[in-house]
């Protein structure tokens, strides 16, 4: 086909080129597949994600863009308003930018943005297959990190591609972000704003079932630590058991989710959600020998806000409730547990309707799935709230259907990755224009 040598930014892609580059999505399809398949294989657990971004490095480098890779530095970001607090290493937290430069710069600037890092798999044992083994059967790709995220990241970097292919690239300077900490604490994608990557717009691949996600929820992590007075099990009695008095204390967190939801009707875009605060009891430890009294215990935690509302606030909540619960036992009142907040501190977030971007997406997602964009708030931390919150930056989360996401036999609706790659291409060719390669 006959072709002008550039497509201005916010120009409507001509049905032609439109068809020309989900032709050419389809046609790198196979290998974006193997591409996908080859990062799942590697386990990118928190600590251990630089093998992972070793290979996107280089699956970005040899196509010709200019690269950036750094381990994220506590000192760079702590005094951010976005910063959440951490107690690990970031020696392997390796963050990776990839920066694509038009020969003249005449559209609006991108940030494709995904992470790298996954969430520990659980018993092996109850997967159908080995978590890092990945395959395909039936139409859906299974393996830890197939979903959340490495599909929607592999595509963004297939979309790019398809323009390619057929004689085009981005009018307009687009950052593809593969960022770490994702999972706990949202560090990886501040790293890159407060390092000075910038756009106009944002496009997240999360798995959101084909949808715009219209915000999302404040995500808080803590931890608390109870004391006990240990004696043998025979006088127990004359002790303190620092695993029930836990109990006590989740006890009474769950009746702080309560009051939590019980208040979603002051809060509009939550207010048909059937339970939108989730307290979640995430990891459990404690004794030392089944004998004797527990002189410790120490629970984690991870709590949602509303939108809106400041962690600052939660946190004083939350702390009032433990030592409230405090006061009524014997032992604690004296010995009152100790919270330490060691991951999330993150803010939520709303993405009004109407921005230009927002748009871009739904004539581009029409296009791809023959079907109109729906949109829906998320109870889920996504790293959105980043560029929504610290740079008025519209960020779009959009990606594949995907199942069992942080559960066993995770996996992606293969067909759904196609679609949503195609998308991606024309909402890149609409939103930062093209010209000729």
């Amino acid at each position: 086909m006959s072709s002008p040598e550039s497509i201005a930014p916010a120009a409507a892609i001509a049905s032609d080129l439109a068809q020309s580059i989900l032709d050419s999505v389809d046609a790198g399809f196979e290998e974006q597949l193997a591409t996908t398949a080859d990062l799942v294989r590697m386990p990118s657990l928190r600590g251990q994600e630089h093998t992972a971004q070793d290979f996107i490095f280089h699956q970005l480098k040899r196509r010709g863009y200019a690269m950036d890779r750094w381990a994220i530095d506590v000192d760079d970001i702590k005094h951010h308003p976005g910063f959440s607090p951490v107690t690990v290493s970031y020696e392997n937290a390796i963050n990776v930018v990839a920066t694509h430069h038009p020969r003249h710069e005449a559209g609006r600037s991108l940030i494709l943005n995904g992470h790298i890092d996954v969430v520990p798999t659980g018993p092996v044992e109850q997967w159908n297959r080995p978590p890092f083994e990945p395959h395909i059967e039936d139409g859906w790709m299974y393996g830890r990190g197939a979903g959340d995220m490495k599909a929607g990241l592999v595509a963004e970097i297939y979309a790019l591609d398809a323009l390619r292919r057929i004689g085009y690239q981005p009018a307009s300077t687009v950052y593809l972000q593969s960022v770490t900490e994702e999972e706990c604490t949202g560090n990886g994608a501040l790293a890159c704003l407060v390092r000075g990557y910038r756009a106009d717009a944002a496009l997240i691949g999360e798995p959101t079932q084909e949808r715009l996600t219209r915000g999302n929820m404040g995500v808080i992590w803590f931890q608390v630590k109870v004391q006990g007075r240990p004696v043998h099990v025979a006088q127990a009695t004359t002790g303190s058991n620092a695993i029930m008095a836990a109990y006590d204390l989740i006890l009474a967190l769950k009746q702080l989710e309560a009051k939590w939801n019980g208040q979603k009707a002051e809060f509009p875009r939550y207010a048909e959600m059937n339970h939108p605060i989730n307290l979640n009891i995430g990891k459990i430890e404690g004794g030392d020998w089944a004998s004797s009294v527990p002189a410790w215990c120490t629970f984690d935690v991870r709590t949602s806000l509303y939108a809106g509302v400041k962690p600052a606030e939660i946190t004083r909540e939350i702390e009032d409730c433990l030592r409230g619960a405090s006061r009524g036992h014997a032992f604690l009142a004296n010995n009152p547990p100790e919270v330490v907040y060691n991951g999330f501190m993150a803010e939520g977030y709303v993405l009004e309707e109407g921005s230009a971007a927002e748009d871009t997406l739904f004539r581009a997602h029409g296009r791809s799935m023959s079907q109109e964009l729906q949109s829906a708030m998320t109870p889920a931390y996504v790293d959105a709230r980043v560029f929504m919150l610290y740079d008025d930056c519209p960020a779009l989360v959009y990606g594949p259907k995907s199942e069992s996401v942080h559960g066993f036999d995770e996996r992606v609706d293969v067909d759904s990755i196609r679609q949503i790659t195609g998308t991606m291409a024309l909402f890149i060719a609409e939103w930062c224009g093209l010209e000729k390669l």
